[in-house]
This record gives structure tokens, sequence and C-alpha cells, in this order.
């Protein structure tokens, strides 16, 4: 899991979305945020219902996209690693 010590004024947090569930897009949590999807699937649902499916070892930024939420649809959890700056 992104293992080591980040530098200072970083800090790390560890999302996990259960299979079969979803987590609604809220912008906020993702300003200025780097993302690693460490293991499990992941789709990204757009304001359209288009959907866009990400695979572990994705790296990604969600501030500024339109999306509606974010779901696992496979059998394992989705574990996401968002890097942001200290607040």
């Amino acid at each position: 899991m992104l293992e080591g010590g980040l530098p200072p004024g970083f800090e790390r947090r560890v999302i996990a979305v259960a299979p079969g569930t979803s987590r609604a897009f809220d912008e906020g949590d993702w300003s200025d945020t780097l993302v690693v999807l460490e293991s499990g699937e992941l789709d990204l649902e757009g304001m359209t219902g288009c959907r866009e499916r990400l695979r572990p070892g994705a790296i990604f930024w969600l501030a500024g996209l339109s999306l509606r939420a974010v779901h696992n649809a496979g059998p394992v959890p989705a574990v996401l690693v968002a890097i942001s700056r200290s607040k």
C-alpha cells in the first residue's frame, strides 16, 4: 500500500468500497488529491450514466470531473489510496 513515508506536508487516506456497493461522488473529497487503485476494480459513473472501469494500479485524479458516483461491481473490495497535501 504505497509503503514508506510521505514527504512533510502530505497525508495518505485509504478508502475501501465494498463489493457491490457505490459511493456518491463529492468533488470536495478529492480536491488536490492523487489516487491509486491498489486492489479491486472501480467504475466511475459520469453524470450522463456512462461508466469507465479502472483496474488495480490505475493512477488518477478525480477533481474537476463531472461524476455521479463510483461503483465496485467486482467480487473484492476496491481499495483506493489517496495522497493529498495536509490541510
